[in-house]
Formats: structure tokens, sequence, C-alpha cells
């Protein structure tokens, strides 16, 4: 049994697909497109049913790649059940959607959710009424608590028979050329033909070009006139629908003008004033929480993500010992120990080891979008980033870019105006995403251990400072033109719930441990051998400059040179890591885990000291902090990976354009780093 989830943005539609799906979850991309296809299974029901999460839409006419998807995928795919997902809070403009879904004959199961809220709110929805009125059963839920929604999947079990499509132009002007397309379409054996009718009366390209309507043409043109705009006039009938018919089911006890908490919160959090320095100020606690040694500025009380790291080394050490151990009992060469400890170990443990902190600035991020405060920093962003080109609309992706820059900038293509997707995608990656996560705590551990949360803070600062004046470069000499409208409804202030918060830490750990498993492992176990062999396949000392490494970067090391960390004779481990952090961001780390250790020996494999102590150890003692900052800014503004140059390719059409992006975002690093150790020295740092 497949079913389908439909609802508005922010509907809470996605926490129930959370909720239903659990662990099953899965994220895909639609069939020829990069929007998120979201597939899962729920097992609690005698017969396992698959829940399909269509894209968040306010309506089925094709304005938005996201409403084209959904209504493809309802009128196409014909899913057995539709659960469309209604906000109590927000009943009538959810219901606007509602309508467009009942001209269907698919079984239609309404979920009126957050109706916590609303009792909280004192307001009174006469279900029972309304559900008769509209023709669907109607369930009250709250997705965010799990209320009813057992109760729910009950009835959508049941759901099994084809509806009567709902008619909402009978008595208008538009009654008469509805009935002669119905009748039309119904003739020639068309599914859905009152869905049909009334999105030919609304004038729908898609639906006029596809090719079971072009025969018909001349026959439609007979019935309603084609050049006619009545796409208004319909949107006023389903709005004096739902205000006549539909409305008196809502019973509202606040009055016009009353505030709601969550407005009252807005008169603070989204003041053009203080938004933005309130953001700023959450941001660097985010910071402070997870990179600084002193927790709430007390000294000797560690924050959380310092203190989970050194958690984790405990079991490093130990599976260290243990492989040390198993390979002294075999009589292992000093050429296996250099390849499971200085190899494997040093490289995945190095990235492993950082882990904790990583998800600690998802949590903190997660809960702050599962509140509803990221919306409020959109329209917040929307007053500055309006000025640079972009709306506030922008600001989604961008922030998405915080977390992984392929989905990000997959996202950027539900902007509507050209321009602004590919300046958008422009500028991804300079939001420094999880995979640069490890470099960041690596570097506060080894040479900001006094201020890591400020040096931190500092590198986002910089990427979005960065962004910004790329962004007026780009407006004015590539990218001319205005942002388009940016419209984003605030959902309503809530506590995230715990589960949620869980499932997706989870799926960022479990991303994590993939990546740190296939191509993290591949790679560390590459650069051993290319680190300790040379042309001739003879193998040299352990990490030196006649190494096939060695060679291949000091070719290269001239390009660099002028940033300031690839002096002295380690400068080409610098060079390839940088070259790796190419290939996966988290291989940097990997990469110094290496070429970094120091381990020459079997005496030395045998020490006390873990491989992250070791690495922390030696990048404290090689990299000057302006050389670690102009090293941690080319690694922040160059090109972010190849899955993410991959995920440019696809979403631009213009080779062209593709190019340039990759010479710009490698030109901009150079200069940022250059600048930064250069005017750092002359002003004495």
């Amino acid at each position: 049994m497949r079913v389908a989830l439909v609802g508005n943005p922010n509907s809470g539609k996605t926490t129930l697909f959370n909720e239903l799906t659990g662990s099953t979850a899965k994220v895909g991309n639609w069939p020829g497109v990069t929007v998120d296809k979201k597939e899962g299974k729920y097992k609690k029901a005698k017969t396992p049913m698959d829940i399909i999460d269509l894209p968040g839409v306010y309506s089925l006419s094709p304005y938005t790649l996201e409403e084209v998807i959904a209504r493809d995928y309802i009128i196409n795919e014909k899913p057995d059940v539709i659960i469309n997902i209604i906000d109590g809070t927000n009943l009538e403009r959810n219901l606007y959607l509602t309508t467009q879904i009942l001209e269907t004959d698919i079984p239609v199961v309404g979920a009126l959710n957050m109706m916590d809220l609303v009792e909280k709110n004192k307001d009174k929805i006469n279900v029972d009424e309304l559900s008769k009125k509209l023709g669907i059963p109607l369930v009250q839920i709250s997705a965010l608590r799990a209320t009813n929604i057992k109760d729910l999947m009950e009835v959508v079990a049941t759901a099994t028979t084809k509806r009567k499509p709902l008619n909402l132009f009978k008595g208008t002007s538009l009654d008469k050329p509805f009935h002669d397309l119905y009748n039309l379409y119904s003739s020639k054996g068309f599914d859905q033909p009152v869905f049909k009718a009334s999105k030919t009366l609304e004038h729908d390209e898609k639906i006029l070009a596809s090719d079971e309507l072009k025969p018909l043409l001349a026959d439609i043109k007979k019935v309603t006139d084609l050049n006619e705009d009545s796409e208004a006039d319909i949107a006023d009938i389903r709005y004096q629908y739902i205000e006549t018919e539909l409305s008196g089911s809502l019973e509202k006890t606040r009055v016009l003008g009353d505030l709601s908490t969550s407005d009252k919160i807005d008169k603070i959090l989204t003041n053009r004033f203080l938004g933005l320095p309130i953001f700023a100020l959450i941001m660097f606690a985010i910071f402070h929480t997870t990179f600084s040694e002193n927790f709430l500025f007390i000294e000797g009380l560690a924050s959380p993500g310092v203190y989970l790291q050194g958690l984790t080394e405990v079991p490093i050490e130990w599976i260290t010992g243990v492989l040390e151990g198993f390979l002294e009992s075999m009589g292992a060469s000093a050429w296996v120990f250099g390849l499971v400890i200085d190899g494997i170990v040093a490289g995945v443990g190095g990235v492993l080891s950082f882990i904790p902190q990583i998800l600690v600035i998802f949590l903190f991020l997660s809960i702050l979008e599962d509140s509803g405060y990221m919306a409020r920093v959109a329209f917040i962003m929307d007053r500055i980033l309006r000025r640079f080109g972009l709306s506030g609309k922008a600001f989604l992706p961008l922030l998405t870019g915080f977390g992984c820059s392929v989905p990000a900038i997959m996202g950027a293509r539900t902007l509507e105006g050209e321009r602004e997707r590919k300046l958008t995608m422009m500028l991804v990656p300079y939001m420094s995403c999880g995979a640069k996560a490890p470099i960041w705590a690596l570097f506060a551990s080894a040479v900001f251990t006094d201020n890591g949360d400020l040096m931190t803070f500092g590198i986002y600062m910089l990427g979005i400072l960065v962004a910004v004046i790329s962004a007026i470069i780009l407006k004015k000499f590539v990218f001319k033109g205005e942002a388009s409208p940016f419209v984003m409804e605030m959902p309503a202030y809530h506590f995230p719930r715990l589960k949620n918060l869980l499932l997706r830490l989870w799926e960022k750990l479990k991303g994590y441990v993939v990546r740190a498993g296939t191509v993290i492992l591949a790679s560390t176990i590459v650069l051993w051998f290319l680190a300790n062999f040379d042309f001739s396949l003879s193998m040299v000392e352990a990490n030196s400059e006649a190494s096939i490494l060695g060679i291949l970067a000091n070719g290269i090391k001239f390009i660099f040179m002028p940033l300031g960390f690839v002096g002295g004779s380690d400068g080409w481990k610098a060079v390839v890591a940088i070259l790796t952090g190419l290939i996966a961001k988290e291989a940097v780390v990997s990469t110094m885990g290496v070429l970094y250790t120091g381990m020459e020996s079997e005496e030395d494999f045998l020490g006390e000291d873990s491989a992250t102590n070791s690495l922390i150890a030696t990048i404290g003692a090689t990299f000057s902090p302006l050389a670690a900052l102009s090293f941690m800014a080319f690694n922040l503004l160059s090109i972010p990976c190849m899955a993410a140059v991959a995920a440019l390719r696809a979403e631009l059409n213009d080779r062209k354009i593709f190019w340039f992006t990759l010479v710009f975002w490698i030109v901009v690093a150079w200069v940022v780093s250059f600048l930064i150790f250069n005017v750092g020295t002359l002003l004495g740092f």
C-alpha cells in the first residue's frame, strides 16, 4: 500500500514522516531532478505501508519544481491513499491545497495537525462538521508529540475506496465551461476528469501541453477561451468556498490584533536592529559550547564538545593497543605496523575522534531549525541578502551548506530566477560544511587551545563575509539583476522532539562512519603507500620528501609558498592535505594523520600516546597561528569536494559558468589566504 504525504511547507509533514518511518527512511532524488525524494515504511500496520513524503507545496499548480513533482506523482503514480496534513492553526490557508487534492478521486485522509497548539490557543474546530463538508475522514493529531498517530494510520488502512471528486464550480460563473470540459474528458475515458477540467480552466500549461490533450485543443477552445486569464477567478472561487462552506467549522478565541506567544517572541528575535546580533550571539554560544576548553567560561570545566572528544580517545587508544599487540604477536614487520597504525588508525581514527564535536554542532543547529527559529533567520537575512542580488529564500540552501554542500547546491534549484540560482550555488561552499568541522576541531585542539571557540566562530564568519563580498562582485560584473520576491510562512515556535533530533544525529553519524570506512579508509591506505615508497617502488623513510608524495607535492609547492603554511621541510605535507581535501574535506585530517604523526619506528608505534594526541602535538609545533588560519581559510573557501563539483555540474547547464565557478573558488581561496598571512605578518601577529 503506497501512502503519499501532501501538505504545505511547515505544516508538520516531515515530522509526521519521521514519526511513521523512523530508521526505515531513505533519501534519494526524484527521477530526472535533484529535489529530495523521501521514502520509508510504516511497519506497525497489518500490511506494511510505503510512505512517500512529497515536497511541501501551497498548491498543485506548476509554479515551482516542488509543485510539479507533487502533482505529477499524485496524477501519474496514483498512490493508494493521500494523507493531507492540515495545520490546524492555519486552517483556511491549508485548505486551499486541500480543495485541489479533493478534485481527484484518490482516497484522502485529512490529518489535522498541531491540535495541541489549537487547544493551547483555546480555539475550537468542529471536526465532524468539517469532515462531513469535505467528504473525507479527519483525524486530530500532533506529529511533534506523536499524538493519535496510530489512530490516523488505522483510518488510512481502511481508506481504500475511490471517492467522488469535489466540484467547486457549481453555481459559479465557470459552472458551464467546467461541465463541458468534464463531459469532454469523461467521454474520452481520461483519468481524473474533474482535476483536469479544473486545471484547464486555470490555463495550466503542463496539462494543456500533455499528449492526451493536444489533439483536443480545438474542442477545448470551443468550451473556454484559453487567452482569457481565469486563474485569479478560480483562486477566488476556492477561497470563497473555504470562507462560506468551511470556515464556520473554526471558532477562534483570539480577536484580530491579539498577539500569540510566537508573535510576541518575534517582536524581539526578528527586530530589524536586534535580530542579526541575537543570531550572531546564538551561533557564538554554539561554537563556544562545542570547541572551547572552558564551558561557560569556567576554567577547568570542559565544554561538552571537548569533553566528548576526550572520551573518544579512549576507545581509539584501546583499539590501537589491541592492534599493536596482535601485530607484535604475529611478528609483523615495520611496514605492516606502518600501514595499519600510521596509515589506517592514524587516518581514520583522526577523523572519528572529532565526530562528537561535529554531532554537538548538528544537535544545536537541528534544535534551532526544529524550533522554528531558522525560518526567522531567513526572514532577517532577506533584508541583507536583497542588497547582494539574493532573496531570503536563498538563505535556505546556504543554511543547508553548513551541513553539506551537495544538497545545498541541489536545493538552489528551488529558487525562481536562473541568475539567483547560479549565484547561490557559487556561494554555497563558503558556508562551512560538516566535513570541514574536523579541520577546525584539529586546529582548535592543536594551535588555538585557549580560544578555539573564537577561532571557529571567526572561520564561520569569514565564510559568510567572503560570500557577501563575492556576491557584490558577481552581481556587479557577472549576474546582473534584482532578487526574486520572498514569501515565507513563519511556523509557530515549539520545543523540538527528542526522537526527531536523535534520528537526525543518527543519519549524520551513519554518514560519517560510512565515509570513514570507505572513501577515507581507501584514501589513507593509498596515501600511506605514496608517502612510504618512491617511483621505483622501493620503500623509503616514512613520510619523507623522497617519497612519491614528497616529490609531487614539492613540485607544486611554489604555488602555496606566499600563503605561509608550506615553509620548512614538512611544507609539502600541507600541500598534499589540501589536494586530498579536494576529494573529500574529511580527508584533510586523515591525510595529516598519516603524514604528520612522526611515527617512524616500531618503538614509536608501541608508545603510549595515541595517534590523535601525536597528531595534535605535531600540528601545534608545525603551524603558527597565522599559518594555521591561512591553511584553514584555503580549505574553507576552495573547491569543497568532488561530490559537490559533480552536483554543480549536474545543476548548471552552462559549461562556461561551471569552469568559471571552479576557477573562482580557487582564486578567492588563494587571495584570502594570502591576505590573512601577509597582512597579519605586516601587522606583527
